[in-house]
């Protein structure tokens, strides 16, 4: 059952919350055979289902779809422990505090994970009447190019928007920032440690 939601995911949540098949399904208005032939994949829930299934279960309609609960351990709201997000089809740009599920123009999105370093995508940062300078060497180009710089501290983050046929760099407050971050199109995500960097 891999339509639109899977009956693994049901079931999980509703043995999570401690319901049987038919408190879900009085919940829900069905029977309780509908919930069971969810669970095993013989049956869909109609697409008019979703929400309150969502709703009952005490999960997003989001993660209803993608096949799991995601849980933000990430109490503590440490930006250094944050996860961003990237939608390929218009660009845009989301910082989550941890795991999330996040959907964009109808696709869900996976983590950014981490590029090595290569000429084109090498973050020089330094310090320039009292702000920090970030830029790259990269050809910023209309089908290839950094789309955004961020700053990244304990307590904050401070993002600069860029774009094609403009100059790969920005300038931010100093304080307390311990990671730049730059994002290709292309190429993905790319970062430089700000420690040590002289003043």
């Amino acid at each position: 059952m891999n339509s639109y939601v899977t009956g693994a995911m049901i079931r999980k949540l509703r043995e999570d919350k401690n319901l049987t098949q038919e408190e879900l399904a009085k919940m829900l208005h069905v029977s309780g055979k509908a919930v069971s032939k969810w669970e095993t994949g013989q049956g869909l829930p109609d697409i008019s289902m979703l929400e309150p299934i969502a709703k009952a279960l005490e999960i997003s309609v989001i993660e209803l779809f993608s096949g799991e609960n995601v849980v933000n351990r990430n109490r503590s709201s440490n930006l250094l422990r944050s996860v961003c997000y990237v939608c390929p089809v218009c660009g845009n740009g989301i910082l989550a505090l941890g795991h999330a599920v996040v959907s964009c123009c109808g696709i869900t999105l996976p983590p950014v994970s981490l590029e090595d370093e290569d000429e084109e995508h090498t973050i020089s940062v330094s310090y320039d009447d009292g702000e920090l300078l970030a830029a790259l060497s990269h050809p910023m180009e209309k089908d290839h190019y950094i789309t955004c710089l961020l700053a990244v501290s304990d307590n904050g983050c401070q993002f600069i928007k860029l774009y094609p046929e403009g100059e790969a760099m920005a300038r931010f407050r100093p304080e307390r920032v311990k990671w730049i971050y730059a994002y290709c199109n292309r190429h993905g995500m790319f970062r430089v440690n700000v420690k040590g960097i002289r003043k």
